[in-house]
């Protein structure tokens, strides 16, 4: 039977955001511990960026799926999505303040990078995986352009230190790949796993 709304275990307002771009319906399903969900992050020794994304939004849905199991609420989808920024295999997560998003930009400008989201859907038993993989080019940077978008406050939270739906539109000249999975959730992908999921 098709369900009419899902769970998204994510705090991320662009998620919610592009999922209701597809008219799906939803209801939040947040860790009640955020230092034990930041702790779901943790890049290990080696990893390769793609396997880091994968593993990631795995343990993040994993995590929700038995939050969910003991909460008296209906049946539904439980949508994770985790999103990441790879330069070469040097992963570039969330920065840890404004001196590391400086760094991370400086390290962007004038280079192609990758932006890595990987989405998971569980419904029961069953179980659906994507993968989006974009590439993204940034003009170069003046020590200027990276000081006004550090004082933007924009970088807060951001693989990468950067919003592509922001001011660091102004960055980039070039992307290759799905505009939405840079954002921080492929429409095509999620639309694909839903409807394989029976919902939405």
């Amino acid at each position: 039977m098709p369900s009419d709304f899902i769970y998204l275990a994510s705090q991320s307002p662009r998620r919610q955001q592009l999922l209701e771009q597809l008219g799906v319906r939803l209801s939040l399903l947040l860790p009640d511990d955020g230092a034990a969900a930041e702790a779901l992050e943790a890049v290990r020794p080696g990893e390769a960026p793609a396997t880091y994304v994968r593993r990631v939004t795995r343990l993040k849905l994993d995590d929700a799926v038995r939050r969910l199991a003991t909460q008296p609420r209906p049946p539904a989808p439980v949508l994770c999505a985790d999103t990441t920024v790879a330069l070469g295999r040097a992963i570039l997560g969330k920065p840890r303040d404004a001196r590391d998003a400086a760094g991370m930009l400086r390290q962007l400008a004038g280079t192609t990078h990758r932006v890595l989201t990987a989405v998971a859907v569980q419904r029961g038993d069953w179980r659906g995986e994507a993968m989006s993989a974009s590439r993204v080019r940034f003009a170069p940077l003046s020590d200027a352009d990276v000081e006004t978008y550090i004082d933007s406050g924009e970088w807060e939270g951001k693989a990468g230190a950067y919003a592509i739906q922001g001011r660091a539109a102004a960055f980039i000249e070039h992307i290759s790949g799905s505009y939405s999975g840079i954002m921080g959730l492929p429409l095509f992908e999620t639309a694909t796993l839903l409807r394989a999921a029976n919902a939405g």
